[in-house]
């Protein structure tokens, strides 16, 4: 297979590695800004670039463009989404040559968080109350009918970006007219404080074939918006949280017509009322090295398994999941003060990985059972902070971009 994969951030890694060794001709589609990035040169046959990493129409024609150019002379068998903003270009290459892959209408309910919560609802999957911001009168009668605060987000930013918390109608319809012409991009729902959990998981023939389950110690809302440490656990194996949130996440894969790709599905559990309640999906792996996460728990790498069920499928040759192990594992994530911190001074031996990356500080630890796991990680950030280590930089309220 030849297979072009679009990321127009530096990840993916694992997944270009693990394509090449499938025996598959493997593009890259990346931003001209981050060519000297160390990809694995080795497993990548030809680069092109993007000069701009948006989503506009200027960018989209240069992209059918350069395809269409490409294709002259070589055939795509597959193209791949490797970020969460490269979804909607893999959908238009798709759609414009007839290459099998998700198309632009179910690439939306994996990007567009409003169509994400009007599927859901409509196929009886549980969502905060909700309202697009397309409609004066629908607003209101929404704000009316519900109890704040509320939280207005960005339809197509990934993690936490762009996300404002109204307390008020007033605060809220202030923050709706700032918004000016670009409104119709937002969305506004009820906040239910709770517990945070994301699944992430395999998909192929329209089964998932693998997922785990973890829940975020600290939320990537809080962590963005109020500059705090970034941790989360594996799930207690058995539980009723597992069950509930692999229940969600196959509703979820069905009803957004998910017929093979790695996702990260994120689930809230209310403190009030104790109901589970979706939040948002995504093809493509978790970001914040939860994929490293994953393995440690699990010996998965989601990464190379994704690029594995890509080739099995375009090939039509069945696709084997490896042995699977059932650990715990918790990752912790901050912002550093010191621009190559010592990771010296973390040295237990559950320490799976440690990170290597300017201006952070994190690590990933592994272990027999979540309490030893949770105990670790409280442990860590203490040190981060007593060490003097941890930095914060809050995300702005409104996307830049």
């Amino acid at each position: 297979m030849t297979i072009l994969c679009i990321c127009t951030y530096f990840k993916g890694v694992e997944f270009l590695k693990a394509a090449k060794e499938e025996g598959n001709t493997v593009f890259l589609l990346t931003h001209k800004k981050i060519e000297n990035k160390p990809w694995p040169r080795e497993s990548i046959d030809e680069f092109f670039y993007l000069e701009n990493n948006d989503n506009s129409f200027d960018t989209y024609q240069k992209l059918i463009e350069g395809s269409a150019h490409l294709m002259r002379t070589r055939k795509i068998d597959l193209v791949v989404a490797l970020d969460d903003f490269d979804v909607e270009k893999a959908a238009l290459v798709r759609e414009h040559f007839r290459i099998p892959g998700m198309g632009q209408t179910t690439a939306r309910y994996f990007r567009d968080k409003l169509a994400m919560r009007v599927q859901a609802e409509d196929n009886q999957i549980p969502v905060p109350g909700f309202s697009a911001l397309f409609n004066d009168v629908e607003i209101t009668h929404f704000l009316e009918n519900t109890t704040g605060p509320w939280l207005v987000k960005p339809r197509s930013e990934a993690s936490a970006t762009g996300i404002k918390k109204v307390y008020s109608k007033n605060e809220a319809w202030d923050w709706i007219h700032s918004l000016g012409e670009a409104r119709h991009n937002f969305l506004i729902e009820t906040f239910k404080p709770g517990d945070v959990y994301h699944i992430d998981s395999l998909i192929i023939n329209k089964e998932v074939v693998f997922e785990r389950c973890s829940q975020y110690l600290s939320t990537p809302f809080d962590v963005a918006h109020g500059g705090g440490i970034f941790r989360s656990v594996t799930v207690e194996f058995g539980s009723l949280d597992e069950q509930a949130l692999s229940l969600i996440n196959h509703q979820v894969m069905k009803a957004f017509g998910m017929k093979f790709s790695a996702s990260h599905t994120e689930v809230i559990k209310c403190h009030k009322d104790g109901n589970y309640y979706f939040l948002e999906t995504a093809s493509r792996v978790g970001g914040a090295h939860l994929a490293e996460m994953v393995e440690a728990s699990s010996s998965i790498n989601i990464w190379k398994e994704w690029a594995k069920i890509e080739t099995a499928v375009a090939e039509k040759k069945p696709y084997v999941l490896p042995k699977r192990e059932k650990k715990y594992s918790g990752i912790l994530i901050s912002l550093s003060s010191h621009q190559w911190p010592n990771m010296d001074v973390f040295d237990d031996k559950e320490i799976f990985w440690k990170m290597n990356e300017e201006y952070h500080v994190g690590l990933i630890v592994k272990a027999d059972s979540r309490e030893r796991v949770i105990e670790l990680l409280d442990k860590y950030a203490k040190m981060v902070i007593d060490l003097g280590l941890h930095a914060s930089a809050p995300a702005p309220d409104k996307p830049t971009h």
